[in-house]
């Protein structure tokens, strides 16, 4: 049975951390000024003024520590991840940086790499629950679920009021087959927490496994009150009730599960058998056929241009609105500004073809004009020739590297043709130099 579990704990921002007494005046007003905006949730700010500290102290592992969570707390866990980097080789000896770094590896689904950061955490602080809970999370990811059960255990007896610990610890049994070891783990989650809903449907989930169909049902009931929305509840529900020949009343469970979820392929199958039992054969057969067609791995196409999330309609969609940074520059004696101020001008009227002819004798002439390497690669990316236009934006960052919007083109662009951490690591770059829509983008593309 397949229940998440539930996201990572963010860990706390560390403002006890301090910088040494050569540090200048203005770094420290910079980071105490990350830690206010930090705790205001102010994460954009609070990013922006751990950098400035960084730039006039870059050797305070504190400043790189902060700002990773600043860019975690954004979802840029690539971005954070580096910053952790940098706050480790300068203090090999915190393990809340440790601790960190593992949360948003495990983020980016690199649970072995973030299993060695817990573990380094543990080693350092091994009183620290979170660590622990943590570990055992990864490893319940990578399906070693004996690991995992230690260390919830662990967790749990230096913490033991945590539910969570408690709710994740019942999943675990439940992947070892241990249903019945499952059921006190959500019954303590129910006496912790009683609106929690996934606690009833995990103990309902078990009790279906242990043949207690009408146990299951009562815990369903309360789960779907809870929780209306929750698909798999549903699913379950009218599973316990076909398991008691209740097959009118499983019908409007598995209807349900399928409204909420449409290619939930078991649910298809349960309504077959239903509607079988009931001697509407027909509409067996119809859900017969999707519970054996849906989610076949033989019918996805195996020829994808855009193979990253960031289809071809989303890049046009997030590329269109970026605003060129284009200022009025003195003409120079070769008039390359010229060249390149028609060319924007051609673009927006809709002369693609023109406007590259411009953009390309700008280029000619200046062979430095980052801004007309930019927009030479934006309107070829609209053209569909993302790779020319990867080469362009290449071409703008060697002679600019702290432009902004060019690495969150070059993001996109990368993403859209399946190299989501280049694609993503630019976009971090985007807004670590001010471009704050990179962290929107991060938000529903790099997580």
């Amino acid at each position: 049975m397949k229940r998440h579990l539930l996201p990572l704990v963010t860990c706390a921002f560390c403002a006890s951390l301090t910088f040494s007494a050569t540090a200048q005046q203005t770094a420290v007003d910079y980071f105490e000024s990350g830690i206010t905006k930090s705790k205001a949730n102010d994460f954009t700010g609070a990013l922006q003024a751990f950098s400035m500290a960084i730039t006039m102290n870059p050797e305070n592992s504190a400043s790189y520590y902060n700002r990773g969570l600043a860019k975690a707390n954004l979802k840029d866990h690539r971005g954070a991840i580096l910053d952790y980097d940098r706050a480790i080789e300068l203090n090999g000896k915190d393990a809340l940086a440790y601790l960190s770094r593992g949360v948003s590896k495990s983020r980016q689904d690199d649970h072995r790499g973030a299993l060695l950061d817990f573990s380094r955490s543990i080693e350092l602080n091994p009183d620290d629950p979170q660590a622990y809970y943590n570990r055992g999370l990864s490893r319940s990811r990578i399906e070693q679920y004996r690991g995992a059960l230690a260390d919830f255990n662990k967790t749990i007896e230096l913490d033991p009021g945590n539910a969570q610990a408690y709710y994740v610890r019942g999943i675990t049994k439940q992947k070892l087959e241990d249903f019945a070891g499952s059921l006190p783990d959500f019954t303590k989650v129910i006496d912790l927490t009683p609106k929690r809903a996934q606690a009833y449907a995990g103990r309902g989930i078990s009790k279906t496994e242990l043949n207690d169909f009408t146990g299951a049902v009562t815990d369903l009931n309360k789960a779907i009150e809870l929780s209306p929305e929750d698909g798999e509840s549903y699913f379950y529900r009218g599973y316990a009730k076909g398991k008691l020949e209740d097959y009118k009343g499983a019908l409007p469970d598995y209807d349900k599960a399928i409204g909420l979820k449409a290619d939930n392929y078991r649910a298809y199958y349960g309504r077959g058998f239903c509607k079988s039992k009931l001697g509407d054969q027909k509409g067996a057969v119809l859900d017969f056929n999707q519970a054996i067609e849906m989610n076949n791995v033989n019918a996805t196409d195996a020829k994808l241009v855009y193979s990253g999330r960031i289809n071809r309609a989303t890049l046009d969609k997030l590329r269109d609105v970026v605003q060129e940074r284009n200022k009025i520059n003195e003409l120079g004696t070769e008039r390359a500004e010229a060249y390149f101020s028609r060319g924007i001008s051609k673009n927006k009227q809709g002369d693609q073809k023109s406007a590259i002819i411009d953009l390309n004798k700008a280029i000619e002439l200046s062979p430095t004009y980052a801004e007309a390497y930019f927009s030479r690669g934006l309107i070829k990316s609209a053209q569909g020739d993302q790779r020319a236009a990867i080469m362009d934006c290449n071409s703008a960052i060697k002679l600019n590297p702290r432009y902004a919007e060019v690495y969150y083109i070059r993001g996109i662009i990368k993403h859209s043709l399946g190299d989501e951490n280049g694609g993503c690591l630019d976009l971090s770059k985007a807004g670590e130099l001010g471009y704050n829509p990179s962290y929107k983008v991060i938000s529903d593309y790099c997580n």
